[in-house]
């Protein structure tokens, strides 16, 4: 199958895209504020849940890659690569993923105020950019992308909703693909946006687009802050997960994203689920992550997963 659409019209004007990353949409007052330091009792976190979406729980937030942005980003149109180097650039398939994306819900629903910083910030927290662009030509990952098994130990239990298909596993679920979707969600909200007749959780095309009208749900109008915390903690009911996404989405937005060759961004080396944060990652380094299909042999942990919006649109993809 030929590349993606979006790769063939982007080649040459991702530099003029990153150059003019900082989106009005948002605002001009710089990140939303933060949420205070109590997971799962605030009322945005019990707003955030769906009734109607397996094993979410206000109280059940779930390991994400912690990492955060280098503290500086280079003077707007300076043309210098940003401090961190690899740690922030995006590898180019799935920049091109995001943005698209992006553009397509900012067309379908332009209430939302979708940027597509978003999309890459929740990407690299959740998977380091599909484990530093390691896809094929089409945007599909070369090797899984899976969460620990979801059977009550520790975490939810959630039983098979795909016979394995998505996850490998026939008897529980985990969560798949770049953008870490469970595969129960993924039936509901699962998008074919490369056009190859599939809608594959472990493609960075189908999985950005997919996120975006998730994060959209509702009518959100991610302009607005209450709703832009509400879209993220619908991915991860933590406020410790949203200000990180933050941090990345404020990051991005002020120029500090460049683009990397597929297979060369760098690796996240430290996880929520770690006692110290994981990786025993050093300055300059880039460790390999923790494989996110094998949970820690003595504590298993939470998959980094979504959960549902609390009010999803009246018309949902069919599963």
């Amino acid at each position: 199958m030929a590349a993606p659409f979006g790769r063939r019209l982007r080649r040459g004007a991702a530099s003029a895209a990153i150059a003019a990353v900082a989106m009005a949409g948002l605002g001009a007052s710089g990140a939303p504020a933060l949420l205070p330091d109590k997971p799962g009792k605030n009322s945005d976190l019990a707003d955030s849940q769906a009734d109607d979406e397996p094993g979410i729980s206000g109280d059940d937030s779930r390991p994400y890659y912690t990492d955060l942005p280098p503290l500086k980003t280079p003077a707007e149109g300076s043309g210098a690569t940003p401090a961190g180097g690899g740690e922030a650039g995006i590898p180019a398939t799935l920049l091109d993923a995001y943005q698209e994306a992006a553009a397509e819900l900012n067309t379908s629903q332009p209430g939302c105020n979708l940027p597509w910083q978003l999309l890459a910030a929740i990407g690299k927290v959740e998977s380091g950019h599909a484990r530093g662009g390691n896809v094929d030509a089409e945007g599909t990952t070369k090797s899984p992308i899976r969460g620990p098994v979801l059977n009550g130990n520790g975490f939810a239990n959630i039983t098979d909703t795909d016979n394995g298909a998505y996850d490998g596993d026939k008897t529980h679920d985990r969560a798949v693909g770049p953008m870490q979707f469970i595969p129960g969600t993924w039936n509901r909200w699962g998008q074919d946006a490369n056009g190859d007749g599939k809608r594959d959780p472990n493609n960075a095309y189908d999985a950005a687009l997919a996120a975006a009208k998730y994060l959209c749900a509702g009518g959100r109008d991610l302009a607005n802050d209450a709703d832009l915390r509400r879209a993220i903690l619908s991915y991860n009911p933590s406020d410790a997960y949203v200000r990180t996404v933050l941090s990345w989405l404020k990051f991005y937005r002020d120029g500090g994203a460049h683009e990397v060759p597929d297979g060369k961004g760098a690796l996240p080396g430290h996880r929520s689920d770690e006692p110290t944060g994981g990786g025993g990652k050093t300055p300059g380094s880039s460790p390999s992550p923790k494989d996110p299909s094998t949970p820690p042999s003595n504590k298993p942990s939470p998959p980094p997963s979504t959960g549902g919006p609390s009010d999803p649109p009246s018309e949902t993809p069919d599963p």
